[in-house]
């Protein structure tokens, strides 16, 4: 039997939060994600799947080695703050509580993704967890050290940041060499893991987008994307190399 186009479509894994969330009549626990992530890939040509963390007692390592096999990218998503003791630091008064499921899961989904070479695109909170991911450190309340509250100016908001980008890295050529992207984040990349490399920056010097040296897709940015419901070239971009990893299967 010939395969259907949705068939060939690429399979796009998003991580998910867990949370309590209400709908109708029930409020429960739930495995959520805004919806302009999962059209932003349909758009671009990808299939959505969410993935949640395994659940209590889960094998995290050994489920997401099945995941990984199963997907053709990965897209680790926004969310709240990754635990500090992740990169070995105290907690700052403005750090969020822990999501300990949450954060081992991802930690463990953008590992497996840089090691077996899968188109990856991280980001806000999953650029964060891909530079610890790698070894590297977070900024915990990033207000203290740039000195204004621009990058987030209020919970639950986006503040528009002019972008400098590397006209060489792969989301310089994508974007172009500056952007002006949306953001709602109130901590930030440090020190940089191994092989990660900044590359583009906001006018107070922040890291708003970094590359994994050597992979052929592995970027993060510190912005949301999905937001920008009339151009979303970096799920194009994705999606696009999801198919050339399907391809090779």
């Amino acid at each position: 039997m010939a395969s259907s186009g949705s068939e060939r479509r690429p399979v796009v894994g998003l991580t998910t939060y867990v949370e309590a969330a209400r709908w109708g009549a029930w409020e429960q626990p739930a495995a959520l994600l805004p919806a302009a992530y999962i059209d932003a890939v349909h758009a671009a040509g990808g299939i959505a799947v969410l993935l949640p963390p395994p659940g209590d007692g889960g094998d995290e390592a050994a489920a997401a080695a099945v995941v990984i096999e199963r997907i053709d990218a990965l897209i680790a998503t926004g969310g709240p703050d990754v635990d500090p003791a992740r990169y070995g630091a105290d907690a700052h008064p403005e750090t969020g509580a822990p999501r300990p499921a949450r954060d081992g899961w991802e930690l463990e989904l953008c590992r497996l993704a840089v090691e077996r070479d899968l188109p990856l695109l991280a980001i806000c909170r999953g650029a964060q967890v891909l530079n610890v991911a790698r070894g590297g450190t977070l900024v915990q309340h990033l207000p203290d050290a740039v000195g204004h509250a621009g990058h987030r100016p209020a919970p639950g908001t986006f503040g528009p940041t002019e972008v400098t980008l590397d006209a060489r890295s792969a989301v310089g050529r994508i974007l172009g060499a500056t952007s002006t992207v949306l953001c709602s984040h109130h901590q930030a990349l440090d020190a940089l893991g191994r092989d990660v490399e900044a590359v583009g920056r906001a006018p107070d010097g922040t890291v708003e987008a970094v590359e994994v040296v050597g992979r052929r897709f592995a970027l993060g940015v510190q912005w949301h994307p999905e937001q920008d419901g009339t151009d979303r070239p970096l799920f194009a971009a994705l999606v696009a190399a999801a198919a050339l990893q399907r391809s090779a299967r």
